[in-house]
């Protein structure tokens, strides 16, 4: 039996590339300890796979590329700084 493609997204957030897979879900396995896992879009980080969001078939594309940068902001990104505001506090010493 060949294990189906899996389908990809790669898209530019802030400047840095995000490689999206989607990974079929499968059922569990009482019999070998194997919990059930959703279809879901996962994050490659190094060769990893990372959980980003469950499989929505019903998504277009485009809403589909919204959520994966939602998601990626929220939880693959760092901090955005407001304009004026220094990465580092300072700290004056009164005599």
């Amino acid at each position: 039996m060949s294990s189906p493609n899996p389908k990809q997204r790669h898209l530019t957030i802030r400047g840095r590339v995000f490689h999206f897979v989607w990974h079929h879900g499968r059922p569990g396995n009482p019999h070998r300890a194997e919990l059930p896992y959703p279809a879901m879009w996962y994050l490659m980080v190094e060769g990893h796979r990372c959980p980003a969001l469950p499989c929505d078939p019903e998504l277009s594309p485009s809403d589909l590329d919204s959520a994966l940068t939602a998601w990626a902001e929220d939880n693959a990104l760092g901090p955005v700084e407001a304009p004026g505001h220094p990465g580092t506090a300072t700290m004056s010493l009164g005599k």
